[in-house]
C-alpha cells in the first residue's frame, strides 16, 4: 500500500484561514527545512495520540528542492522552523483527522489556529478545535516528545474552553507527533 502524502502543498485551496501568501510562506519554510536534513522525496512518521491510544501513519512528503535566493530569504533558523511547523502541522492535521484551519487563534488561547470540518461554517465556533503549533530543527523523538507535553501544558492553560490538539514537527527525526488535550 502506497503512503498517503503530506498535503503540505496549495493548502489555501482547502483551509479557508489560509491567504495564498501565508499558506505559500509557510509550505516554503517547510522545504526549507526539509532540505536541511534529506533529499525529496522522504517518508515522516506522524504519530496521533489521543485517549490513551496512538495511531502511526507514514507520510510520504514531496517537495522540490529550495534555491539559494529561498535559503537565503529563510537564513533564520528560528522563524523557518515555526513557519514550516505551521504547513506540517496543519497538513497533518488534515491528513489524520479531516480537519482545516479555519481562521488565526487570539493570543492567550493557548493556541495558534482553530481547524474544524471542512463543512464548518466560519462563524460556527462551537464546532472549533484548538491546534497548538511547534517545531524543532534538531532534536530527536524524545525531543518531540517532550515539545508536546510543553505543547499540551500551554494550550490547557490557554483561555478557552474548546477542545485542542497540540502538534510537534522534528523536521530531522522526520517525525510528526499530534495529540489530542485530555479533558480534566
Amino acid at each position: 500500500m502506497k503512503n498517503p502524502k503530506l498535503p503540505i502543498h496549495d493548502m489555501a485551496q482547502r483551509h479557508s484561514g489560509l491567504t495564498p501568501a501565508i499558506a505559500g510562506s509557510y509550505t516554503e519554510a517547510a522545504k526549507v527545512c526539509f532540505d536541511r536534513h534529506h533529499e525529496p522525496p522522504t517518508t515522516f512518521e506522524i504519530r496521533w495520540s489521543e485517549q490513551q491510544s496512538e495511531q502511526h501513519i507514514d507520510a510520504a512528503v514531496e517537495w522540490e528542492t529550495t534555491d539559494q535566493r529561498t535559503r537565503g530569504g529563510w537564513n533564520n533558523e528560528v522563524d523557518a522552523t515555526r513557519d514550516g511547523a505551521y504547513a506540517c502541522i496543519l497538513a497533518a492535521v488534515e491528513l489524520v483527522c479531516g480537519l482545516v484551519a479555519v481562521r488565526r487563534a487570539e493570543t492567550g488561547t493557548g493556541a495558534d489556529y482553530y481547524v474544524a470540518p471542512t463543512d464548518t461554517s466560519a462563524d460556527d465556533l462551537e464546532d472549533y478545535i484548538r491546534v497548538e503549533v511547534s517545531g524543532t530543527d534538531r532534536e530527536s523523538a524524545s525531543g518531540v516528545a517532550r515539545r508536546l507535553r510543553e505543547k499540551l501544558d500551554q494550550a490547557k492553560r490557554g483561555d478557552s474552553d474548546l477542545p485542542a490538539i497540540a502538534g510537534v514537527v522534528g523536521f530531522r527525526a522526520r517525525l510528526i507527533h499530534l495529540a489530542s488535550l485530555e479533558e480534566s
